[in-house]
């Protein structure tokens, strides 16, 4: 009976019979860098210049929505001018026309 596991052919020295290989660290590193550390300084620098820029871009994205609807807004203001204007001179019209029947 074998109690050891040993190469019984030449041809498996390139394989390995421990598990090694298979087992997995489950642990996450630890950070190694202090508060006063530059590169840790640097990644958060950039982390909050990240969230500034996107902070940035929606202020932008609102602004050219509501510049966007001020301009509709404006458009269609003077568009209900407009029609009030004809919808006047309609009247004026018909009120000729029937004054004019009535002769």
């Amino acid at each position: 009976m074998k109690d050891k596991r040993t190469y019984t052919n030449a041809k498996e020295h390139g394989e390995d019979m421990s598990l090694e290989n298979e087992v997995k660290i489950k642990h996450e590193p630890k950070e190694d860098r202090g508060p006063g550390d530059l590169s840790l300084l640097n990644e958060q620098h950039k982390a909050e210049i990240w969230e500034w820029k996107k902070r940035e871009t929606e202020w932008i994205q609102t602004k050219n929505l509501f510049e966007g609807s001020k301009k509709i807004i404006n458009e269609m203001g003077a568009k209900i001018i407009e029609q009030t204007a004809i919808i006047k001179q309609l009247e004026q019209e018909i009120e000729r026309l029937v004054a004019e029947k009535k002769k």
